[in-house]
């Protein structure tokens, strides 16, 4: 600002407005990001905080690896007479719960950015206002990928052979992918609504293990009780195994896709709008 902008001196002081803005109008003004640039670039930013904080992978190697092993060699021998059969009916089963457990980090991550008030900066900006949401799921499809290529290739090391060939398990991911990602909105509306990160894993994990051990991960289900049948049927994460199962070997039962994509529709249909009113409302 130069003295021909300003008049007076002290409390007489008088700034011209033209001036200011003169001064301040370096240029035109940049465009409002698209509602997928802006997705994108909390995607990318959320990828960066597993670059700073790399033990956010561990989720992702070490837990498939483990239940992959410790199941196979405890439970291969006893239920299927040996480890390399058992395998061949537990890897679909591990890769499902793999993915619906890592889907409870997504309430985890967003409760953390809000307790630490980065979240209310994000919602301040002139951004389409679920991009910082719908980021964080992309950024976490992506973690479920990567913990799928360490189940399979972990699998294929000790012996496990896909029938339907790459094509079927290629499917069976892309299934997972969706159901996953509808199961995250879930998560997102306990993360906006608990007051800690221990709070929704214990909200989550409360949910969580009834759906994936109450299911047919481990065992056929008509090996199980009628009335523990009766529940395990209708189980989610059960119809999930049973179209990973069948896209992988052969096989698929429609009926278990359908119900799949009914699952999937009425998880976002449902958490979505809740989410985003949770989102908009004041904390």
């Amino acid at each position: 600002m130069t003295a021909a902008n300003v008049t007076g001196t002290g409390a007489d002081t008088f700034v011209d407005p033209a001036g200011i803005r003169s001064a301040l109008r370096q240029g035109p003004r940049p465009a409002q990001p698209s509602a997928l640039s802006a997705s994108l670039a909390f995607t990318w930013r959320a990828l960066l905080k597993i670059k700073h904080v790399p033990m956010q992978l561990f989720d992702v190697t070490a837990f498939p690896i483990m239940f992959v092993l410790l199941f196979t060699y405890m439970f291969g021998g006893a239920l299927a007479g040996s480890p390399r059969a058992y395998l061949q009916l537990l890897l679909p089963g591990i890769l499902v719960m793999t993915i619906c457990m890592l889907t409870m980090y997504t309430g985890m991550n967003l409760n953390t950015d809000i307790s630490k008030g980065v979240f209310d900066r994000f919602r301040s900006l002139p951004i389409w206002r679920p991009a910082v949401l719908v980021g964080m799921l992309l950024a976490d499809t992506i973690r479920y990928t990567m913990a799928s290529l360490v189940v399979l290739v972990l699998g294929m090391v000790l012996g496990f052979r896909p029938d339907a060939g790459m094509v079927g398990v290629v499917l069976a991911i892309v299934v997972l992918l969706l159901f996953a990602f509808s199961l995250s909105w879930l998560w997102t509306v306990i993360g906006l609504s608990m007051q800690t990160p221990e709070g929704v894993m214990q909200v989550s994990m409360t949910v969580l293990f009834p759906l994936t051990f109450a299911s047919n991960v481990f065992v056929p289900v008509d090996t199980m009780p009628g009335w523990v049948q009766s529940f395990v049927k209708v189980n989610p994460v059960t119809q999930l195994t049973n179209v990973a199962r069948g896209l992988i070997h052969g096989g698929l039962n429609t009926t278990d896709l359908w119900w799949v994509l009914l699952w999937s529709a009425g998880l976002v249909a449902v958490f979505a709008p809740l989410t985003m009113r949770r989102y908009n409302a004041e904390r």
